[in-house]
């Protein structure tokens, strides 16, 4: 734990984390280390206040770091909160992947259940055949409408988009999964793979419209989409892999029809940035919640940087 994890309250007072709180970091959807999206984990956080999670989550600079603050192992049930390294946020898929993924192998595995901010979410974990522990949550109810005109306009000028750049058999919507995200579908894998936005307009334009992520996908096939998430109301450039996202996004493939039996959508996320992760989601249509499910493993500290590509990343 970094000494400097701290900071001061208006009355002068530190307030930060206590001694001997445990960090813990592990790469969620994905088998490698070096892959995935990093996510903190604080498996025992009752003590901290508000102030002591944000420091852990700026000192940790991941997306999201996931904070049990209650549970009752007996039940496996816990009560999380998240916080990127700017703020609080309500659910994070690919953290509670990580901590479900942390909490199975402490008390084996099986269901579980997280008391979150977006409600009650549900998370099987289970080995599969190599021994490896793989996480699947199930979502709260998602939800999906047409973007309004002038969200789309703001944020294609922000990404530096134009709108031939969109694929108009995937047109764009806000969907819910726990948090909002607006969606657009890249009319080409050359156009998803060249990111270059400004940073502080669409963070203005995301606040402006209570967006999470902007949730940039491009189809593959009907079984298949690769994807990319800027994230940076949470002073992250760019999440490798989004599993309240994915969520969102079996939302809206349901929404728009696009799902006509039950099944299962694979994502491929974070190939761009170097840190390739494979989300799996599970989509009926007729069940408004979604499955989200991959694998998660420990990253070594102090060895591993924070950040997909080390420090500046994430610490924007």
């Amino acid at each position: 734990m970094n000494k400097d994890a701290t900071r001061a309250d208006d009355s002068g007072r530190r307030s930060g984390p206590p001694a001997g709180t445990r960090i813990l970091r592990y790469a969620a959807f994905t088998p490698d280390p070096a892959g995935g999206n990093p996510a903190g984990v604080v498996l025992d956080a009752a003590g901290l206040d508000d102030a002591g999670m944000l420091a852990i989550a700026a000192e940790v600079g991941y997306s999201e770091t996931a904070f049990v603050t209650a549970g009752d192992e007996r039940r496996r049930r816990f009560r999380v909160r998240y916080f990127s390294p700017l703020a609080e946020v309500a659910f994070c898929g690919h953290a509670t992947v990580a901590l479900s993924v942390a909490l199975a192998e402490r008390l084996g595995p099986g269901d579980l259940v997280l008391d979150t901010p977006a409600g009650e979410i549900r998370v099987a974990t289970a080995a599969d055949g190599t021994g490896a522990l793989r996480a699947t949550l199930t979502s709260v109810p998602t939800r999906s409408r047409p973007a309004r005109p002038e969200e789309l306009d703001a944020a294609l000028g922000a990404l530096r988009w134009r709108a031939g750049d969109l694929d108009p058999a995937v047109p764009a919507h806000v969907a819910f999964g726990g948090n909002d995200h607006l969606v657009l579908a890249a009319a080409s894998r050359a156009r998803l793979a060249d990111l270059d936005y400004d940073f502080d307009g669409l963070a203005e334009v995301m606040r402006r419209h209570g967006w999470t992520t902007v949730d940039l996908v491009w189809r593959e096939s009907p079984e298949r989409y690769h994807a990319r998430n800027p994230f940076p109301v949470g002073g992250v450039v760019e999440d490798p892999a989004t599993g309240a996202a994915a969520a969102a996004f079996g939302g809206y493939l349901r929404e728009l029809g696009l799902v006509e039996r039950p099944g299962t959508i694979a994502i491929r996320q974070g190939e761009d940035m170097g840190r390739p992760s494979d989300l799996l989601i599970e989509v009926a249509p007729r069940d408004a919640r979604v499955r989200v499910g991959g694998r998660a493993v420990p990253i070594a500290w102090p060895e591993e940087p924070p950040g997909p590509n080390g420090p500046g990343l994430y610490a924007v």
